[in-house]
């Protein structure tokens, strides 16, 4: 084949959607990308309540849903549909939906990679109610975060408002 066979086919390759099994996308770009296919599987970091710890996680930008570019010709279509994860090809009718290109790259160009871009569970300014411990029921204001596990929080006491440190365990948004 020569380069410019090559070229052709690169620009005959389109973007298209695959649903993914509940909770297997990962699994499925993995396998997909194993058996050689060109995958994009969009993610974003973010912190989540784990056991009462505050952990960043990385999550799906949509879950049951990955991109594979393939070629309507040269691209072997018929191990997808087996592949672990993969649930089916999205399709109208019995065509498969193309996603256009430009959609693709714009989310890899914003696709998050570096950690200054991260979706914090917790921000000052947001609403709490405290779960547990001696201000349990009370509702206040999120003024700052103290490292992993502590909080600075606006409580009202006795009609004057109090600052007040916490474990982040002890709080629920609002």
């Amino acid at each position: 084949m020569s380069l410019n066979d090559s070229q052709a086919n690169a620009e005959c390759a389109q973007w298209y959607l695959i649903q993914c099994k509940g909770g297997e996308s990962f699994r499925a770009a993995e396998q997909l990308e194993n058996q050689g296919y060109q995958v994009f599987h969009p993610v974003l970091r973010v912190q989540r309540k784990r056991r009462g710890k505050l952990v960043w996680l990385t999550e799906p930008l949509f879950p049951y849903y990955l991109f594979i570019e393939l070629d309507q010709v040269a691209s072997n279509w018929r191990p997808i549909r087996s592949t672990r994860g993969v649930l089916k090809l999205v399709t109208f009718g019995d065509q498969p939906a193309a996603v256009p290109s430009p959609i693709v790259e714009t989310l890899r160009e914003h696709s998050v990679e570096d950690d200054d871009s991260k979706e914090v569970y917790f921000h000052a300014g947001d609403a709490v109610e405290v779960t547990e411990g001696a201000f349990k029921g009370q509702l206040a204001q999120l003024t700052a975060l103290k490292g992993q596990d502590r909080a600075l929080l606006l409580l009202t006491l006795l009609n004057r408002p109090q600052q007040v440190e916490v474990p982040i365990a002890h709080l629920q948004k609002q």
